[in-house]
């Protein structure tokens, strides 16, 4: 398969010249003027952060990209679709609030802001995939659709079902309206470890079906009639209680995400950013954000999605680890417990042994969203 280029600029800065010039050089460098922005309405895809979390990006990027888009005839806004979990973004009011609040307005980012997919999450079009396997079609939040041009601004980290979160899980988990995010996370109905269990009853406050009763013994309990799957309370339960029985049902998720993104991004000119900074183990859809696992690498621009998150991911397998994380933790127990580790090779596996990132990239590639196949152009910017 045949190379898609990545271009790649680090994080420091000399006087005279912001990260945020060096992000505005790198996108022409990487070609964004060739698409046509001319009147053109431009959805930027990124994702507000939970208020709480502080490792999302930060407003100023989201500027960046917007006055590039100004500045070639476009009609940029910046968009994300409500959460299937309870939070402070499953609607679109408390969303705005939400972004508000992470300072993401008109005013700091100079463009307006659009959930996509409307007040209630029900606000979508169903869209074809073209060579879906897991799924014909696809329920996509209204205002990306709309949209005549697509790009995608991410973050990239780690994620406690994806493995990472980068450009697939940013354009195709979330530009599903919730009714997409639950047809995307159907398979995993995950289930209660009772003698893990301690009964703090966190995960109930994180699942927005209901789903989550105790019993006499104090213990939680999962009704799977009512579960959508989501895997939110895995993720909150800070005593791996809860986990999914079924083998795969992660890989599945990455699979449809896949195919998500490919709906998003069929007929109609698309760009990609991703920032490698604050690498957080888990997504940004928490409340709160564990220490970096690693150093910050820098910006990473694409036309092709995939090959953009595979150079993201050898980058940050390639870093060195940051010491007092969850995943220089996890290294030392492994090896004092005598246990071969993969860390130095597999950072994100390591954190999230029972995830699977490679399924987004050979699945990716096997429906024609892009190539895992990257060549890395370094942009020296001073």
């Amino acid at each position: 398969m045949e190379a898609s280029k990545v271009f790649f600029t680090d994080m420091r800065c000399g006087l005279g010249i912001s990260l945020l010039d060096k992000m505005d050089k790198l996108m022409l460098a990487a070609g964004i003027e060739q698409i046509n922005f001319q009147n053109a309405f431009v959805a930027i895809k990124l994702h507000f952060g939970e208020p709480g979390n502080l490792a999302f990006l930060r407003p100023n990027f989201a500027k960046s990209v917007a006055d590039r888009v100004k500045k070639l005839g476009g009609r940029p806004f910046l968009t994300d679709s409500n959460t299937l979990y309870v939070g402070r973004r499953n609607n679109a009011l408390v969303h705005l609030d939400a972004a508000y609040e992470n300072g993401f307005n008109p005013l700091s980012t100079g463009c307006q802001i659009i959930i996509a997919d409307g007040v209630k999450g029900t606000d979508d079009i169903e869209v074809p995939i073209n060579g879906g396997i897991q799924l014909q079609s696809a329920r996509i939040g209204r205002a990306i659709m709309d949209a005549d041009i697509f790009i995608s601004l991410s973050h990239f980290k780690g994620h406690e079902m994806t493995g990472f979160g980068g450009a697939i899980k940013n354009i195709g988990m979330g530009s599903g309206s919730r009714a997409g995010k639950m047809a995307m996370h159907c398979n995993g109905k995950p289930v209660v470890d009772q003698e893990k269990c301690v009964g703090c009853r966190i995960c109930s406050k994180y699942c927005n079906q209901e789903a989550i009763h105790y019993l006499i013994n104090k213990k939680a309990t999962i009704d799977h009639e009512l579960c959508v799957g989501c895997g939110r309370c895995i993720g909150t339960c800070n005593y791996d209680a809860i986990a999914s029985p079924i083998d795969g049902s992660h890989d599945d998720v990455n699979l449809r995400m896949v195919e998500y993104s490919k709906a998003v991004l069929d007929g109609r000119p698309h760009f990609h950013i991703s920032v490698v900074n604050n690498v957080s183990p888990c997504c940004d859809c928490h409340g709160e954000n564990d220490a970096a696992i690693i150093p910050d690498i820098g910006i990473f621009a694409s036309f092709d999605p995939v090959a953009l998150d595979k150079a993201c991911i050898d980058a940050v397998n390639a870093a060195p680890v940051m010491r007092n994380t969850v995943l220089s933790d996890t290294l030392a127990q492994a090896e004092g417990d005598g246990c071969a580790s993969q860390g130095t090779k597999d950072h994100f596996r390591t954190v999230h042994p029972s995830t699977n990132w490679r399924s987004q990239i050979s699945h990716a590639e096997s429906i024609g969203l892009g190539s895992g196949n990257y060549e890395l152009v370094t942009i020296t910017i001073k």
